[in-house]
């Protein structure tokens, strides 16, 4: 399972730091750069949470919020301004936004808005990855096979978001060293190292191995 949020902003670099960053706690995210297109992929795809910037160059992000609920789509918006006044944050709020976030704005505090928008609209099941008896809880960052509790470190934590929220498909080396290390792991053995910690506190225990290595291609988790 992966739950889809859209980022709408036409800053770039805000657009690829919160994708990034959102990726990393288990989502997937998808990105708009003006209004219009916010409501193109709006119009022809469900996302679970949309992060809706005001100041857009084409449609302001107010009229892309009120032309959306209109349209009887009830999708979570997050609306991000760079006005700190009461009277903008309320009209926000009146034309159908769910919550705001002022710039700048830390990204820790986006995600959790973003995850608490979700357990509002879906429930807490939907923060949670399962891949058969394996399950993620997004919101502790526990992990249990079977019910029983496993540790693991915060690179083979973001490894296996990674393979389950992508599960049943493959995923690249170079996909899980750009989540890890921004793209460059220290060597070329701390990918597989990481690996094989993350296949030994999963698989080695139980009859039924998850974690499969495509040779060439990368891994993937699934029954």
């Amino acid at each position: 399972m992966s739950l889809t949020v859209l980022i709408v902003d036409d800053n770039s670099d805000i657009l690829c730091n919160v994708r990034d960053y959102l990726e990393m706690s288990g989502l997937s995210a998808e990105t708009a750069a003006n209004g219009h297109e916010a409501l193109t992929r709006m119009g022809q795809k469900s996302y679970a949470v949309c992060i809706l910037d005001i100041g857009l160059p084409d449609i302001d992000g107010l009229t892309v919020c009120k032309t959306i609920r209109q349209k009887g789509d009830k999708t979570p918006i997050l609306m991000l301004t760079a006005r700190d006044s009461i009277d903008d944050r309320v009209t926000g709020l009146s034309v159908g936004a769910d919550d705001y976030l002022i710039k700048p704005f830390s990204l820790r505090e986006l995600s959790a808005r973003v995850q608490a928008l979700i357990r509002r609209a879906y429930g807490d099941e939907q923060m949670k990855l399962k891949v058969g008896d394996l399950e993620f809880d997004l919101s502790t960052t526990q992990v249990f096979r079977s019910g029983q509790l496993i540790k693991l470190n915060p690179t083979c934590l973001t490894i296996l978001k990674e393979l389950m929220s992508k599960s049943p498909a493959i995923v690249s080396r170079n996909r899980l060293e750009a989540l890890v290390w921004s793209g460059s792991a220290p060597d070329s053995d701390s990918l597989r190292a990481n690996i094989y910690l993350l296949r030994q506190a999963i698989d080695k225990s139980f009859e039924k191995k998850l974690i499969h290595t495509h040779p060439g291609l990368g891994w993937s988790i699934n029954e």
